[in-house]
């Protein structure tokens, strides 16, 4: 299997997305016509690099379904100066990148920030997304960082481009970057060499300014104002994975059992000792889990007209 980073233009604006293909590629001797498609999305001021480990996992056991890690507009190398960064437009620009890219229907693994796409993406296009995968996911509560709402607060749009040209957001990146490297750090180093990688993104004047605008559009200073709990039974029939690390420092773990309670026969796997990025805590676990949940579960077959009923009754 190799990992490819390749780029599309949607609406004159550069979209990047890293695809990792199966040892079987489509239109070789051997290899499936349609192959299955997994949609990896990472979280705010992340990247396709956050699924790196998940792919060097897949690399080392193989993997027989297509693999795509796309960047959501003014997030690593795609492009997205100003413009609507909201959940709906990120699950649009999803819509077209596979529409470009030719896919009709996916398997759509959310992280964080990706959680709210993917569930946003699913209730936009159901014809589209043949299982839900919600990995420390936004929008299934209030609870968030403190971090995070204060960068909703009125005037974070002035004053973080102060701390990023003055090299205090650089520099708190290298201070966690040190940190992860203690050998007192244990476990916890993973996710703390995640949020470095994030945080380093925001000395980019795009990205920052990608930031402020999302954070606002899903986050206030109550914590998150976006909620797709009420919607979660539109999940019947959908096959529904939910993954947390019970150490979650920035969405609390509560959240997924909540999920897991109000999903119809959705599964919840909880890791033991994960923090708020736990397919790099344990890639080899999830890549496995990934795999196990796709194979058990067969593709979903849901279109608008049969959630028309659903809406309705839940409304009388």
């Amino acid at each position: 299997m190799t990992a490819t980073r390749r780029t599309r233009t949607l609406h004159g604006q550069r979209m990047s997305y890293v695809e990792a293909c199966p040892d079987a590629v489509p239109g070789t001797e051997g290899g499936p016509a349609d192959p299955e498609v997994v949609v990896l999305v990472h979280g705010i001021a992340g990247s396709a690099e956050t699924w790196t480990p998940v792919l060097q996992a897949f690399e080392r056991t193989g993997c027989d379904r297509l693999l795509l890690a796309p960047e959501l507009l003014g997030h690593g190398e795609s492009a997205g100066v100003g413009g609507d960064f909201s959940l709906g437009a990120y699950a649009n620009g999803l819509r077209d990148l596979l529409a470009v890219l030719g896919h009709r229907r996916v398997t759509v693994v959310g992280h964080s920030l990706g959680g709210g796409v993917a569930m946003q993406f699913a209730y936009q296009f159901p014809e589209m997304c043949s299982r839900l995968v919600l990995v420390s996911s936004g929008g299934l509560g209030r609870g968030v960082s403190p971090v995070l709402r204060l960068a909703a607060l009125p005037g974070a749009e002035w004053v973080l481009p102060v701390l990023a040209s003055t090299g205090l957001l650089g520099l708190g990146a290298r201070g966690l970057r040190l940190a992860a490297s203690l050998p007192t750090m244990g476990p916890g180093a993973v996710g703390l060499r995640e949020a470095a990688r994030h945080a380093a993104s925001l000395t980019e004047r795009a990205h920052l300014d990608a930031f402020v605008d999302t954070v606002r559009a899903v986050i206030g200073p109550g914590g998150q104002r976006v909620s797709g709990t009420d919607r979660l039974y539109l999940t019947e029939g959908l096959p529904t994975l939910v993954v947390w690390g019970d150490r979650d420092p920035v969405i609390p773990v509560g959240h997924a059992r909540r999920a897991g309670e109000l999903i119809p026969h959705g599964r919840l796997e909880i890791f033991q000792g994960a923090g708020h990025f736990p397919h790099c805590d344990e890639p080899e676990r999830f890549a496995a889990l990934l795999t196990e949940f796709c194979d058990a579960n067969a593709p979903a077959e849901i279109d608008v007209a049969s959630l028309g009923p659903r809406v309705a009754s839940r409304g009388a």
